[in-house]
C-alpha cells in the first residue's frame, strides 16, 4: 500500500472517494474543490492510498485550522475535515497510516493537537476514532430557528 499527496493525476479517484465519503453532495462541486486544492493546497494536506495493484482505496483531508477548535486548548489544529477507506480495505491499517501521514504533517506544522469530528450518531466513526487514537471531548446538539 502507498500513501502519497492528491495530485492531478489522483483527480478522478479522488472525487469518486470523496462521493463514496459524502453521498449528499453534487459531484459538480466537489470537481471544483478539488481543482482549488490542486491548485493552491494552503494549510491542507489531501492524501490518497492506493493498493499494491494500483487502486485507490482511501482518502483523508485534513486542515489547519486557526479558529477555537471544541475540545481543543491550542491553535493551530490539525482538524481530520474526512477520511474514507473503501469497504474491502477497511481494518487493514490504511486508516491508522492515513492519520499517522497527517500527525506528521502536522508535527511539522508546530500543532500540538488533531481534532475531528463526527454525527453524534454515527458510532461506527466513533469506534473508527478510538481506534486511531482520538478521545472524545464533548457532545454537541446544535439548533436553530428561522427568523421570518
Amino acid at each position: 500500500m502507498e500513501i502519497s499527496l492528491a495530485t492531478e493525476a489522483d483527480a478522478v479517484a479522488w472525487l469518486e472517494l470523496r462521493l463514496a465519503l459524502w453521498p449528499g453532495n453534487r459531484r459538480e462541486e466537489f470537481v471544483g474543490e478539488i481543482a482549488q486544492l490542486l491548485a493552491d493546497p494552503g494549510d491542507t494536506i489531501n492524501l490518497i492510498a492506493r493498493s499494491d495493484n494500483g487502486e485507490a482505496i482511501g482518502l483523508a483531508e485534513a486542515a489547519l485550522r486557526h479558529d477555537y477548535v471544541n475540545g481543543c486548548e491550542t491553535s493551530p489544529v490539525a482538524f481530520l475535515e474526512g477520511i474514507y477507506v473503501s469497504p474491502n480495505y477497511r481494518r487493514s491499517g490504511v486508516g491508522r497510516r492515513l492519520v499517522d501521514r497527517i500527525a506528521e504533517w502536522a508535527v511539522e506544522r508546530g500543532c500540538t493537537e488533531f481534532a475531528s469530528d463526527a454525527d453524534i450518531d454515527n458510532a461506527v466513526s466513533h469506534a473508527m476514532h478510538n481506534a486511531l487514537g482520538f478521545a472524545e471531548t464533548q457532545r454537541v446538539v446544535y439548533f436553530r430557528k428561522v427568523l421570518d
